[in-house]
């Protein structure tokens, strides 16, 4: 029987503890959510927690805009033309945060290019379910759930995890590419 997706690890079935994630991390995770935002640490840092590493960073993904984000967090900037987005600062610490991107060609603020083709705006927004998709490695379309303590699953990245193999996100899992061993 094909797998139900997402697949959603509670608590008990991986080993990630708010013990070992930033108290900053957790206080934007936390205010988004008061302000009626969704809220995932996403990426690397999920990957790095899972492997019992300690993570470089924290970044946080949000159905909040950009400017929505900004308008939650006194201590946050907007950054990068093309790609927006907002950089919570707390002393030293920076939490990046990003929108749910989508892979179609526009939403409702569109993508404006120039007529030499240059895009200057590409934010095409979407859910975390198109987010997931426009990820690079299954490993890295990992979303930790801090309401419920889960581990939301997409694409198939836990079963990487679990078994050390690192995938692009599209790669028929039994092609001889999709079968890279990592330390992950």
């Amino acid at each position: 029987m094909a797998p139900t997706w997402p697949r959603v690890y509670p608590r008990p079935e991986h080993i990630i503890s708010r013990s070992h994630i930033s108290d900053n991390a957790l206080k934007v995770l936390g205010r988004l959510r008061q302000s009626g935002y969704q809220a995932y640490l996403v990426g690397g840092c999920v990957r790095d927690l899972l492997l019992g590493r300690e993570p470089k960073d924290f970044d946080v993904v949000t159905d909040a805009r950009p400017e929505e984000v900004r308008e939650v967090f006194r201590n946050c900037r907007l950054v990068g033309r093309r790609f927006r987005l907002a950089h919570v600062y707390f002393g030293d610490e920076i939490v990046e945060v990003a929108t749910f991107r989508s892979m179609s060609g526009e939403d409702s603020q569109g993508a404006h290019v120039r007529a030499n083709g240059r895009i200057l705006r590409d934010n095409a927004y979407g859910n975390i379910e198109d987010d997931a998709f426009r990820r690079d490695f299954t490993v890295n379309a990992l979303y930790y759930n801090i309401e419920d303590f889960s581990v939301v699953d997409y694409v198939g990245g836990m079963d990487d995890h679990k078994a050390a193999i690192l995938r692009l996100i599209g790669d028929d899992p039994n092609s001889a590419t999709a079968k890279t061993r990592c330390g992950c």
